[in-house]
This record gives C-alpha cells, structure tokens and sequence, in this order.
C-alpha cells in the first residue's frame, strides 16, 4: 500500500498496516515527516490513549520510529502529484519522476488554509496561522513583534499563544462570531497573559507603507458587516489570519471520488465509509482530507484505515479487523463528544448516508 502524506493520519495508518505485516510506502513533499504535529510544541491533553501529555513534535518522532520499526519506507521531499487507473501514483524527487503502483492508495493530504480578504491584505506581514507556525516552531524565526490574530478557533488560541512563548506581543485576538471557537482551556491561557479576546469583531483592513504596520478592526453585525462607526486602529507588525480550513483533495477529485459538501467539515469532502474507504476502486482517505478536525481525531482516522487497508490485502483475518476497528472508532467516539464535536458527528453521519446511497444506486445501475 502507498500512502500519500507522513502526517499524524499517514503516520498511523502506516504503523497499523505495517505492524499487520503490509508493505507501506509514505511520500510527503516535506523534509521531515509529522505534518502538523511538527509545529505543535504544546502538550496534548485528553487520555492516555490519545497521547496525552506529549508534545506534538514528540508524538511525530514516536510514530515515524513505530512506523519504520514496522517495515515502512517513509520517502521524503516526494511530492505526489497525479493519480492514473491501475492505482498507480505520479511522483517527484530530486528533480526525478516516477510511477509507483499499489494495491491500496492512502490520501492524508491534511487542509490548506482559508484566505481572509480585507484591505491591504497582500501587503507583507499578512500570513495565515499555518505559515506563522511553521516560522516559529520549525523555523525559529519570529516574523513579528506585536501581532493581531483573526480568528478564535483552536488555531488562533495556540498559534497567539505560542506566539507569547516565542517574545512577541498579542495585542488582541478577533472573533467575528459571538462565541470563542476553541477550547476555553486555550483562551484561559491568554486572557491570563491579559490577551483581549474581541468577539463580534473582524479585520477590516491592514495599514502599512510596504509592509504591516497596523490593522483596523470595527464591530460586526448579525449578517457580519462593519458597524458604522465602531472602527479602530491597533499597532501591529504582523496580522495572523486563522479563519478555518479546507480538505487539500485534489488528488481524491483526480481519481473520480464522489464528494458531498459539509460545512462542519470544511467544505467539499470526498464521501467514504465508516472504514475510511471511499468511492474510488482501492482508494481511503484519513484525517484533515475526510473533514477538518483534531490531530488526534486524525490519528485514529489513520488507524482506521491502515486496519482496512491490511485487512483488504489480506494480512488481517476479517475479525480481527473487525475488532480493532472497534476499538479505535469507540476513541473516536470519545474524541468527538462535547458541545465542539456535535456538528461534526452529524455532518460524518450525513457524509455516511450520502455514501451509502451512492454504493446504493452504483449497484442498482450495474
């Protein structure tokens, strides 16, 4: 089997089917293998199970080394990008091009991140939270010195956060809807640091002769326009856009996946079962590529499916699949309990019964 990215999803679905005794290759065009949890120097929390209590960058470096101590070959600076009948996958390195065939192909593509127009929004010192991340805390580069971070989701929180750690200094976080969109633990943390956290609040526009020197925020309505007069300035060099992500699924759309749009989930999201298998002959999908969640929600997405993946190349019995699903959906279950995950069970739940009418319908039509 070929798994396309060495993210937390890759990671983990490699180290189950590998373990089961399956030959895995992973490609990611990056130069080191972990995907997102390579930026995440904070320290899970949870259970046991779900690494509580590690650091991102620690969990990366454990599955890489579970994952090869398996059997797996990890090919990094490979970029993936085509997918042809016969499952086979268009890769390059070093300048080389190359045909690899599989079995079974994985897509872990993981998200790219939502823009947020305003004006001057091209000016530099405008980044998304991602690149601000991969700067920080795989770069050690600071880009800033006092940063406005739009969007109070889990990726505004910890990136902000982070950004204290590093020296810099948070002027504000902006939320444009009425509520904060992480985990209060996260917004504790900087309200303790006397971070405001401005919610009904938006962007409106960056200043700046050449680069960022300031931002103007004002009040949001129901329908989230400015109100007239609310407007402010606020000194900032750097303006951190955090406002969602998308399912990166180019190559799902290239293999003739069939997709549905769930906006719990991201967007447009290619369809597949309760074992991660989609719509396209000996193809899956796990983590941020099957619907925008958690590093860990994508982990065990991952196991889900190098269990299945194993199980179709026939190095697990059917029961044995059958049971460790079992037991890596009931994490899954946990997982996504809580006022935060509600949408998204039921946008999965939709997603499956979108999947299923289409398995439905494919066999009436044969």
């Amino acid at each position: 089997m070929a798994v396309v990215g060495a993210g937390p999803a890759g990671l983990a679905a490699a180290c189950e089917a590998a373990g089961a005794g399956a030959g895995v290759v992973v490609v990611d065009e990056h130069d080191r293998a972990g995907g997102q949890l390579t930026k995440q120097i904070h320290k899970f929390f949870g259970s046991a199970d779900h690494m509580a209590g590690r650091r991102g960058i620690e969990i990366a470096r454990s599955l890489l080394a579970q994952g090869r101590q398996s059997g797996a070959r990890v090919l990094l600076d490979t970029v993936a990008w085509g997918i042809f009948p016969g499952n086979r996958l268009a890769c390059a390195q070093g300048g080389d091009t190359f045909l690899l065939e599989a079995d079974e192909i994985l897509l872990a593509t993981g998200a790219s991140e939502n823009p947020l127009s305003f004006a001057g929004w091209t000016l530099p010192g405008v980044m998304g939270a991602g690149a601000l991340q991969t700067m920080m805390n795989v770069h050690r580069v600071l880009p800033g010195r006092r940063a406005l971070v739009a969007g109070a989701g889990n990726v505004g929180l910890i990136v902000a956060f982070q950004m204290l750690q590093a020296g810099a200094e948070v002027a504000a976080v902006v939320e444009a809807g009425e509520r904060v969109g992480g985990y209060e633990v996260h917004a504790a943390k900087l309200q303790r640091h006397g971070v405001p956290i401005l919610l009904r609040h938006a962007v409106i526009g960056a200043v700046g002769d050449g680069e960022v020197e300031g931002a103007i925020i004002a009040q949001v309505d129901d329908a989230l326009r400015p109100v007239a007069g609310s407007e402010r300035s606020v000194d900032a060099d750097l303006i951190a856009i955090a406002v969602g992500l998308s399912p990166l699924a180019e190559l799902a759309w290239m293999a003739g996946c069939r997709f549905g749009h769930f906006a719990a989930l991201g967007g447009f999201v290619p369809l597949h079962d309760e074992r991660m298998r989609t719509t396209a002959p000996r193809l899956w999908v796990a983590g941020d590529i099957a619907g925008i969640e958690e590093a860990s929600t994508a982990m065990e997405e991952g196991r889900l499916a190098g269990i299945g993946m194993a199980a179709a190349l026939g190095r697990l019995s059917r029961g044995e699949a059958a049971g460790r699903a079992a037991a890596v959906a009931q994490r899954l279950d946990a997982l996504r309990m809580g006022p935060f995950g509600e949408d998204r069970v039921q946008a999965k739940q939709a997603l499956l019964e979108q999947f299923r009418r289409h398995v439905k319908d494919a066999k009436r039509v044969a």
